[in-house]
C-alpha cells in the first residue's frame, strides 16, 4: 500500500478544496455533525498547511475546553476512525486508479493528498505464500466445523436433555431463536482471502483487506479499479480461526436439543436476504464481522479502535485494547475482551452476535452463554431490554480462557440499527457497570 507519508502530492489549495467538495457532494459523510465538522476542520488545516496534535483537534475540531484529557477520553480517534473509514468507502467505489486522493494516515490526525501508482498494490498483505501445511489447515477447520454442525442438528429432540442445556435453552437470551419455526443461521466468522498475481501472472501472495471482505466486494473494487482484474484473483478461500469451530462446539447442544432447523455459513459468503429470514448467531471475532459490522455497531455505543483490538466506550471515551496478540512468557496472565449482544431483526426475528478481540475471549464468549449463572448475571443486568449488548474482560493464560468479569451492559438504539445511522454522536446510556 502506498505510503501517504511518504507520497504525498504537494497540491495547490484550489485542488485540495475540489477533492474534498467531491466527499462533501457524494454523501458518504452522512448526517452526523462531528463527521462532518472533523472533516471541515482537517481540510482546513490541511489548506494552511497545519498538522494538527489530539488535542488540538479536540479544541479547535470538536470545541472541547483545554481540559480536555485525551488520554482518558478517545473522542478524537473514535472520530478520526470513522472519518477514515468514510474515506475508504468512498474511494472503493467513486476513485480512479492512480488518482491523488484523501487521506488520514494511521496515528494521525491530519489529511493528506496521496497519489498511488498503477503498479502499487492497493492491499495489505496479509501473508507470504502458504506452505502445503497451511492450506490444509485451512480447509480442515472448515470442514470440521460444517462436520459438527451436521452431527449436532441431527440430534432427535425426543432424547433426553441435559438439564444444564435445558436451563439455557429456557434463559430470557435464548427463547427469542429458540420458541419459534423460524430457522436460524449460523454465521462463522472467517477471513475472505484472494490472491495477487506476479509479473509472471502467478498467485505469490495472499492478501487479507478488512474493506474486501468477499466476493461481491473483491468484484465491487475491481469494477472500480479495472487494471486490478490482471492483479487479483478470487480463490473460493477463508481462513476461519480455531477458537469460531471451539465455540460452536459450545453452542450446538442448545440447538441441536430445540430441533430447529439450523445451517452454517462463513461470513464471507454471507447474503442481506438472511438477516430478513432468519434468526442469526454470528460467532467469530470481531474484525472478521465483515457485513455485519455496521449493523452489530450501528446502534452501539462501542466503537472500533486504531485496531479490532481495541473498543472504545464512545459515551465514556474508555478505550479497552485485547492483549491476547502480544507475546507473552508461559504462565503470564494477560486480557481480552467478550463481546455479546442480542438485538431483533427487520421481519420480528432475533440475532445474536458471540464474538471477542482474539480466540480467548470468542471461546468466554460461548462458554457464558451456555452456563446458567452468567446467563442469569446477564438476564439481571439487561433489566427485560429485548436489545442488548455485554462487555466482558477476560483473563487469559497460555491461550486459555480462565476467568470473566462482566464491566458493561447497554442497550443497543434500536431505531439505528438497520439503518445508516452508525456515525450519529450520541451513544446509549449504560445499564449496568
Amino acid at each position: 500500500m502506498t505510503d501517504p507519508t511518504s507520497d504525498a502530492a504537494t497540491l495547490s489549495t484550489a485542488d485540495i478544496l475540489r477533492h474534498a467538495q467531491r466527499v462533501r457532494d457524494s454523501g458518504i459523510l452522512g448526517r452526523s455533525n462531528r463527521i462532518r465538522g472533523l472533516f471541515d476542520f482537517l481540510v482546513d488545516c490541511a489548506v494552511r498547511g497545519r498538522v494538527p496534535k489530539e488535542i488540538e483537534v479536540a479544541i479547535d475540531g470538536f470545541g472541547r475546553s483545554p481540559a480536555f484529557d485525551a488520554s482518558k477520553n478517545a473522542l478524537v480517534r473514535v472520530y478520526v476512525h470513522k472519518l477514515r473509514r468514510k474515506l475508504d468507502a468512498f474511494y472503493a467505489t467513486q476513485g480512479e486508479v492512480g488518482a491523488p486522493r484523501l487521506v488520514i494516515p494511521k496515528g494521525e490526525y491530519r489529511l493528506l493528498v496521496d497519489i498511488a501508482t498503477p503498479r502499487s498494490s492497493p492491499y495489505a498483505v496479509w501473508r507470504a505464500k502458504p506452505s502445503r501445511r497451511e492450506w490444509l489447515a485451512i480447509a480442515v477447520l472448515t470442514v470440521l466445523a460444517a462436520l459438527a454442525l451436521w452431527l449436532g442438528v441431527r440430534r432427535v429432540p425426543s432424547q433426553p436433555v441435559d438439564p444444564q442445556v435445558a436451563a439455557t435453552r429456557a434463559s430470557a437470551l435464548w427463547q427469542p431463536l429458540l420458541q419459534d419455526d423460524l430457522p436460524i443461521q449460523i454465521v462463522l466468522g472467517d477471513y475472505y482471502i484472494f490472491g495477487e498475481r506476479d509479473a509472471s501472472g502467478q498467485v505469490s501472495r495472499l492478501i487479507r483487506d478488512f474493506n474486501v471482505n468477499s466476493r461481491d466486494d473483491l468484484e465491487q473494487r475491481v469494477q472500480a479499479h479495472p487494471a486490478l482484474a490482471a492483479q487479483v484473483e478470487d480463490l473460493d478461500l477463508g481462513y476461519l480461526p480455531t477458537s469460531s469451530a471451539y465455540a460452536l462446539g459450545q453452542l450446538l447442544p442448545v440447538l441441536a436439543a430445540a430441533g430447529k432447523r439450523t445451517s452454517i455459513i462463513l461470513s464471507s459468503q454471507l447474503n442481506a436476504d438472511v438477516f430478513k429470514t432468519s434468526h442469526v448467531i454470528y460467532i467469530g471475532y470481531i474484525s472478521a464481522l465483515g457485513m455485519m459490522q455496521d449493523v452489530v455497531f450501528a446502534g452501539s455505543r462501542f466503537a472500533i479502535g486504531a485496531s479490532y483490538d481495541e473498543l472504545i466506550d464512545v459515551a465514556s471515551g474508555a478505550s479497552y485494547v485485547s492483549e491476547a496478540g502480544e507475546p507473552k512468557r508461559n504462565a503470564e496472565r494477560y486480557k481480552d475482551y467478550a463481546y455479546i449482544s442480542t438485538f431483533p431483526g427487520p421481519n420480528g426475528n432475533q440475532h445474536l452476535v458471540v464474538a471477542g478481540t482474539r480466540d480467548t475471549a470468542v471461546r468466554q464468549a460461548a462458554e457464558m452463554l451456555v452456563g446458567s449463572r452468567r446467563l442469569d448475571e446477564l438476564r439481571q443486568q439487561a433489566k427485560g431490554q429485548k436489545a442488548y449488548e455485554a462487555l466482558y474482560e477476560v483473563y487469559g493464560v497460555n491461550r486459555t480462557n480462565i476467568e470473566a468479569r462482566l464491566l458493561i451492559v447497554a442497550p443497543l438504539n434500536t431505531a439505528s440499527l438497520w439503518t445508516d445511522l452508525a456515525t450519529q454522536a450520541d451513544a446509549p446510556a449504560a445499564l449496568a457497570h
